[in-house]
């Protein structure tokens, strides 16, 4: 059987209907049908259809008094037994949760979502000042240090994206040596981060994690002395779970 591109199996129906669970998802508060309509350009009948299959079978709920919908204990239900089956989390967050510990910061493991970062998991901190989580927060793959991490192990490449004179790379520090990205107000105003990679069996990029903080705590050079070498050295551990056999610090960013 000849093979195919994978656009060629796609159904349009069940197209529209990701789009709309996906639609609910990235949107905080409950929405309406006319919102939904118009973020997705689809006409409200089918947008209802949809809805009302979802609610039927528990993926979406409906608030009686407002007519608004949101995310429903279905959907929530899938997405633990992905996570409590993916081997990444599995071997990463009781290490995590160490390096958690060690440096009192917000962690966070993250993973390539095509041209975005998806911040999958936290530890957070006992810190009074915190950051609003990032759970489930996505943003383009070149505009923090997560993404730009996963850009320059992506498939062994050598070359960071956002070089400097790139108007994106103006919040970066990238250790071309060591392979780990430092950014400030990429996730937000005062909200500085560094991040290193995760790899595996054959050198396969996983994903990577991060120290998320305030900018008054996490300076340039508190980031050095006090958090950039657990890091690692967390990033090392989980590597060697997830197959990786070789020394860690990669050197593929000389």
């Amino acid at each position: 059987m000849p093979s195919r591109d994978k656009e060629s199996y796609s159904i349009q129906a069940v197209e529209n209907a990701l789009d709309v669970l996906e639609a609910l998802s990235e949107i905080d508060d409950d929405v309406r049908i006319s919102q939904l309509s118009e973020k997705l350009a689809m006409n409200k009948t089918s947008v209802f259809r949809l809805l009302a299959t979802f609610e039927n079978r528990g993926y979406v709920e409906r608030e009686e008094q407002s007519g608004k919908y949101r995310l429903g204990l279905s959907a929530y239900e899938i997405g633990q037994k992905f996570l409590s089956r993916m081997g990444l989390l599995r071997h990463a967050r009781p290490v995590v949760e160490r390096l958690a510990r060690g440096c009192n910061e917000a962690v966070y493991i993250a993973v390539r979502r095509r041209k975005e970062v998806l911040f999958l998991d936290m530890i957070d901190t006992t810190q009074k000042v915190k950051i609003v989580s990032l759970v489930g927060k996505r943003f383009p793959l070149e505009t923090t240090a997560a993404g730009q991490v996963l850009l320059a192990f992506n498939k062994g490449q050598e070359k960071i994206v956002a070089e400097p004179g790139n108007p994106a790379a103006r919040h970066f520090t990238v250790s071309r040596g060591h392979g780990y990205a430092q950014d400030n107000d990429a996730l937000g105003e005062g909200i500085a981060s560094v991040a290193a990679p995760l790899f595996g069996s054959g050198g396969k990029l996983h994903g990577a994690i991060c120290v998320v903080g305030p900018e008054f705590r996490l300076s340039s050079e508190v980031i050095q002395k006090q958090i950039l070498n657990p890091l690692l050295d967390t990033c090392g551990i989980v590597s060697s779970k997830l197959g990786w056999h070789s020394p860690y610090i990669p050197r593929n960013l000389t």
